[in-house]
């Protein structure tokens, strides 16, 4: 059974994320040949202010 664990940003609506969900369900089932109930998606909302890249917060950036 494939799982993802996707960490992003928070602020997507609920609708971009069911259609995220949908798609990359799809094309999992395309590719690995499983049924849509064999895939778990789990998606973290992270808040711009726990998530630094070069050393510096996110929320520190303009």
């Amino acid at each position: 059974m494939p799982t993802f664990h996707v960490e992003m940003f928070e602020g997507r609506t609920i609708e971009q994320k069911r259609k995220f969900v949908e798609e990359v369900t799809r094309v999992t089932c395309e590719t690995l040949g499983c049924s849509a109930g064999a895939v778990d998606i789990i998606i973290t909302d992270i808040k711009r202010e726990n998530w630094a890249t070069g050393g510096e917060l996110w929320a520190d950036k303009a």
